[in-house]
């Protein structure tokens, strides 16, 4: 049993490995022309420079968060102020090493399109993948060794509430990289389209456009190192959680005495969410072997054949090692885990549901599905019919993920109370944590599936803009489209664990404030949380849209001027280049600047409300986290619907590029961008955010 933490330091040190050789492979590709390197290059040093920026801002933050829990009395300090440290550093070394190369692999994904979608789709995937393996190697890594250092080498007081300061450090990094980067990216393709698509009438990514480097600039820090940084604080998280719940949830088996010390049998409910990590760990490296371009097959099949290799082996690991672990059906206080198999169904249920509410997401943005060709279809008739159908359709796709959420919760809830019989009802909602481990189980290729998509849209930019053939444009555009519907079932998975790692969070503030919180909505302080609560996501998604608009009027102003002042440009006469360095620098400017009130307002809040009544705290956090589920579903699936009926069009639909469907079409997609790139998906993080700073301070609160 003690084994464990150990094999997961084994199982995150060969998925680095893993990272290291794609990496290598795709250094090793050609880059192409002199034209195409010229184009990446400017790419990445715009990247580079905006990720270095925000993360020395953000770093004021980390400082002031580690003071902060140096100074409140919270359990386990000094500890988890070096604990929150390790998950901020490593969040931000994860992020540093995937954009690294995925701004690297765009433009050999670019020259591999020349030869067809068979070269350039393992291409794009590796660049991802390195990005993927080093999010989840680096997160289980903290995790473990922080485990083996906090609980088993140092032995330190109120170990647990240590590690949980890990997941905060990750969450802290997640939340700044999440809005920054989609207010950045944001405010570069809203300006870029609405001035040269619109206005100017020239295609997208069109070199002429000045904002068209930027946006290319966008795609990395928004879908690369955001989305990284969401799923790092996203698995650490689904890790984090049920360990520190058992930690809470045994006293009450063992009738009020501690863990410290001597844990006996109870150790194995604490080892169980790292053996899953690790086991998973495992399998998305084998899955990730298996993705290989084939002429003749579906790229989409591909692409996902990596991830259901790697799911369908964690089902059986996560059996087997289920059974391994809790051989022997050990007792826990006077109560017996008479069938431990129970547990395994639970991962299995969170596995299987992830995959469920992502399969949704594709079916509400897919142009393959009727509610993208309906939205297509209303372009027909003007903007403001697409908008009216778009919104529909999102707020629609509510109703599967909820029924499937709460499908999941009541199933894993009910195993993990049948694997302690008697105990059930205590030990239910332990189950329900274990499925959020479940449904980012095979995290590496999650990511890896996701980051893959601003990879083949950046190759789609650079082929256009370094002129070459139609058919390269062609293959890239088909990249493009299938990395837009990858992107809306990795979001699908990282907010639905949001939801289910909250409630686990949740339950373990409940624990841990003890008698002096009761949850009756009949309290009056519980009442006005829970307005409190359930406004804040909807205040939330304003701020941040407001500063994409603000991000992206400057931009329009900056395009427009630069057309107008600059002859020839429009034209594209010979030698006429845009000035694109103010482009990145305005949506840099406005990125940094305006990250820091909503990501200041996630960390703030819960603490305000809880140093004044810790049970309005409990109802703000119940509040919060189901509007902020629901609106983080229908953002991400509006935006992307509006996003793919335009590629629809585009692709020949409705009479195609250039048409009044088509502008009409392009208007829903700006107004979907902050839907699903900034707004929508930093909801999750911020539901989670509120709930784990609540839980680590709540001592504090008492």
């Amino acid at each position: 049993m003690t084994a464990v933490p150990y094999l997961a330091l084994i199982a995150s040190v060969l998925a680095l490995l893993l990272a290291y050789y794609f990496a290598k492979v795709v250094l090793r590709a050609d880059q192409g022309t002199d034209l195409m390197r010229e184009i990446g290059e400017a790419i990445r040093e715009g990247a580079m420079a905006f990720l270095r920026r925000e993360y020395r801002w953000v770093s004021v933050f980390v400082a002031a968060m580690f003071v902060l829990l140096l100074i409140v009395p919270i359990d386990g300090r000094p500890a988890a102020s070096f604990a929150y440290l390790m998950g901020a550093v490593l969040s931000s070394v994860a992020g540093f090493i995937g954009m690294r190369i995925a701004t690297a692999a765009n433009t050999r994904t670019a020259n591999a399109a020349r030869q067809g979608a068979s070269k350039a789709l393992p291409l794009a995937f590796k660049g991802g993948a390195v990005m993927g393996f080093s999010v989840a190697g680096l997160a289980l890594l903290g995790i473990s060794f922080n485990y083996l250092l906090w609980v088993k080498w140092l032995g330190v007081d109120q170990a647990f509430q240590v590690v949980a300061a890990f997941g905060l450090g990750a969450s802290s990094i997640a939340l700044f990289a999440r809005i920054g980067g989609g207010i950045y990216t944001k405010a570069a393709d809203v300006g870029g389209d609405l001035v040269g698509k619109v206005e100017a009438g020239i295609p997208e990514d069109d070199p002429r456009n000045p904002a068209t480097i930027a946006d290319a600039v966008g795609d990395n820090v928004g879908d690369v190192a955001g989305m990284g940084a969401d799923l790092f604080e996203s698995y650490a998280g689904s890790i984090v959680a049920p360990v520190v719940l058992a930690s809470l949830l045994v006293p009450v088996f063992l009738e009020g005495d501690s863990l410290a010390g001597n844990f006996g049998d109870a150790e194995g409910l604490l080892m169980y969410p790292i053996l899953i990590g690790a086991l998973g760990m495992i399998a998305s490296i084998i899955g990730a072997l298996f993705v290989r371009g084939r002429e003749g097959r579906s790229l989409s099949g591909q692409l996902h054949t990596g991830q259901y290799v790697a799911m369908a082996l964690t089902v059986v690991f996560a059996i087997v090692g289920t059974l391994v672990l809790f051989s022997g059906s050990p007792t826990i206080g006077d109560y017996a885990l008479s069938a431990p198999i129970f547990l395994a169904f639970t991962i299995i249920v969170g596995l299987l549901g992830g995959w469920a509410i992502g399969f949704t997401s594709e079916y509400f943005t897919s142009e393959h599905f009727r509610p993208v060709k309906g939205i297509a279809q209303q372009s027909e008739t003007g903007p403001a019919t697409v908008t009216i159908e778009g919104i529909a359709q999102g707020k629609l796709s509510t109703l599967p993920a909820v029924v499937l959420v709460v499908g999941m919760i009541g199933l894993s809830y009910l195993f993990g109370g049948l694997a302690f019989g008697e105990a059930g009802d205590v030990i239910g909602l332990y189950g329900v944590s274990l499925a959020a481990i479940g449904m980012l189980a095979v995290t590496g290729v999650i990511v890896a599936v996701d980051a893959y998509g601003p990879i083949a849209d950046n190759a789609g930019g650079i082929a256009e803009m370094a002129e070459l053939p139609p058919e390269v444009r062609g293959v890239t555009d088909s990249l493009d489209s299938l990395g837009n519907t990858t992107a809306a079932v990795a979001k699908g998975f990282a907010v639905g664990s949001a939801a289910v790692t909250a409630l686990a969070l949740f339950k373990s503030f409940s624990l841990t404030a003890g008698d002096q919180v009761f949850l009756d909505i009949n309290d009056t302080a519980v009442t006005i949380g829970l307005f409190l609560g359930a406004m804040t996501p909807f205040i939330f998604a304003a701020l941040t849209m407001s500063s994409v608009g603000r991000a992206a009027q400057a931009m329009i102003v900056e395009v427009r001027r630069q057309f107008a002042e600059i002859p020839g440009l429009r034209e594209g006469e010979p030698g006429v280049k845009p000035d694109s360095r103010r482009c990145v620098d305005i949506s840099t400017q406005a990125a940094l600047r305006e990250m820091l009130l909503p990501g200041g307002l996630a960390v703030v809040l819960p603490l305000v409300i809880g140093f004044i009544d810790v049970n309005a705290l409990g109802g703000f956090l119940a509040g919060a986290v189901v509007t902020g589920f629901l609106i983080a579903i229908y953002m991400a699936n509006s935006g992307g619907a509006w996003d793919n009926a335009k590629k629809y069009i585009e692709a020949g639909a409705h009479g195609g590029k250039g048409t009044d469907a088509h502008a009409a079409a392009v208007v829903g997609d700006t107004i979907g961008d902050p839907f699903k790139d900034t707004s929508g998906p930093a909801m999750n993080i911020l539901i989670k955010v509120m709930t784990i700073v609540s839980l680590v301070f709540v001592p504090a609160f008492l």
